[in-house]
């Protein structure tokens, strides 16, 4: 089971819903939502608030 984390705990990491935060982005691509096709590729990104974000389920990016 891979380890998860709080949204407000990550730095740059995603969430398997389709968001993604980076806090060393520029601040219109901090906090983004994907759409997610049925291949698993993620694309058409939008910025979005943080409050909107899951809370909970998070991943790091280790890169």
């Amino acid at each position: 089971m891979q380890l998860t984390f709080k949204a407000n705990e990550i730095e740059i990491g995603y969430h398997p819903s389709g968001y993604k935060i980076d806090k060393t982005a520029s601040p219109m691509d901090r906090y983004t939502q994907w759409e997610i096709d049925k291949n698993g590729q993620w694309y058409d990104s939008k910025p979005v608030c943080f409050q909107s974000m899951p809370d909970q389920g998070w991943i790091k990016d280790e890169n």
